[in-house]
């Protein structure tokens, strides 16, 4: 077996370790859970009458920042800012009693930071955790890449910073309207031995570091400023590994095949004012959906090959924040409401609810959608094709004070739920 073969053959266990759940179902140890697309193998806790989200159980102050909660086991990794440094924590999930943390210095915001300062601040990359070494990776605001080994209370392993290793420049103007610079926002994603990580620089956009020592291993043939989105999502196209991203001014799929890792496979332009590609490609197989508002308001969905990508439709409805949730044929994802589009066609099948323009959603094991928005609110929103309207099952207003930019989680019975001030709470789910 050559190494290509040997490559793509991890690379699709992985990708079908996604899907039944490899790391423990009740865990959430990367950016949109275990499957890394918003879909949870836990059930909601509706009893056909009751929503069984009880009360708060612990609550914690982290220090401001977007980023979203990691659950591996029975503990919580999350980062936050105050006074001059980020800091990681490692939580007992249960209790929510802090077991370690460990800090280093940084500022509240990336050095060329311009625009929205009163609507973010702090880390907004979400941690990756790596099962087979138990480390964690953070990513700073100002381009500090850690990573952290959790079995002996968040010792560094190794670091480095994007800034300084690169030099990279402020991000440009694009558009008629102001310039935006939210420093280093997309999570990044370990994939084998690789950490894949979206530097935004002149010699590759995306690079590829040893997860084990952070050397670099690759660069994408794709150049050009990173952008400010999620996080980099795992794909298949016609049997080879891909990874997709969005930049500042593109979708850029490309391969992670050995020998070959780097090279582009497809490109769609997309750029927005503000430069402000927030919710990440949504995929299912070799297919995939891109969504902004701003100067786009559009959702597109793409059909991937290794010869480029084909756009199979476009709709006039869209999202700033929340990655859609692809399943059974339906669209979901909540932006000032919730929305059911059908997957084949892109048609409007149900929107309802009033959400604001923060907003994440979970897709839970009995076909219910948890929906986490504005400034704290959680509902439970009945899912196609049961529902041919938007069914609200349960609502809970104003549960935090500020944005809900941080993603809501779901792990072992327990909803995340946390606000860009860094207050995250839990509620338990009664069995």
């Amino acid at each position: 077996m050559n190494l290509r073969h040997k490559f793509v053959g991890i690379f699709v266990l992985f990708v079908l370790s996604l899907h039944v759940g490899a790391i423990r179902s009740e865990d959430w140890p990367h950016w949109r859970g275990v499957r890394r697309n918003d879909i949870s193998s836990e059930m909601s806790g509706w009893d056909g009458k009751v929503w069984q989200v009880q009360g708060i159980k612990w609550t914690k102050t982290l220090g401001q920042g977007s980023c979203s909660p990691l659950v591996v086991g029975q503990r919580v990794y999350d980062l936050g800012w105050n006074n001059g440094q980020d800091t990681l924590f490692c939580l007992d999930a249960e209790t929510g009693k802090e077991i370690w943390q460990t800090s280093y210095k940084c500022p509240r915001y990336g050095r060329f930071k311009t625009g929205d300062e009163g609507l973010y601040a702090g880390p907004t990359a979400t941690p990756e955790f790596d099962e087979q070494t138990g480390h964690l990776y953070t990513l700073s605001v100002d381009g500090h890449l850690n990573a952290w080994n959790t079995a002996e209370q968040g010792k560094q392993v190794w670091g480095l910073n994007l800034y300084d290793d690169y030099g990279i420049g402020q991000r440009p103007k694009l558009g008629r309207q102001g310039r935006r610079d939210y420093g280093y926002t997309t999570a990044p994603l370990v994939q084998g031995e690789t950490l894949i990580v979206e530097v935004g620089d002149d010699t590759g956009a995306v690079m590829g570091f040893d997860k084990k020592n952070g050397k670099r291993r690759w660069t994408s043939q794709f150049t050009g400023f990173a952008g400010h989105t999620g996080g980099p999502v795992p794909l298949i196209v016609e049997g080879v590994p891909c990874v997709a991203v969005l930049t500042q001014t593109h979708l850029l799929v490309l391969r992670l095949d050995a020998g070959r890792e780097g090279q582009t496979v497809a490109t769609y332009e997309w750029t927005t004012d503000f430069a402000n590609n927030i919710a990440a490609p949504a995929v299912q197989g070799n297919e995939l959906l891109i969504t902004s508002g701003y100067n786009r308001e559009a959702m597109v969905k793409l059909e991937i090959s290794l010869q480029g990508a084909k756009k199979l439709w476009e709709q006039p409805y869209y999202s700033k924040i929340c990655t859609p949730i692809i399943h059974n044929g339906h669209v979901y994802w909540s932006y000032q409401e919730v929305h059911c589009l059908d997957w084949k066609t892109g048609q409007l099948m149900w929107k309802g609810g009033r959400f604001g323009d923060a907003g994440s959603c979970i897709l839970t094991k009995d076909e219910k959608l948890i929906v986490w928005g504005g400034r704290g609110d959680l509902a439970l929103v009945e899912t196609a094709p049961t529902a041919k309207k938007y069914q609200e099952l349960a609502h809970r207003p104003r549960l935090l004070s500020s944005d809900v930019w941080p993603h809501v989680v779901l792990a072992d019975r327990r909803l995340l739920c946390k606000n860009r001030l860094g207050q995250l709470h839990s509620y338990p789910i009664a069995p």
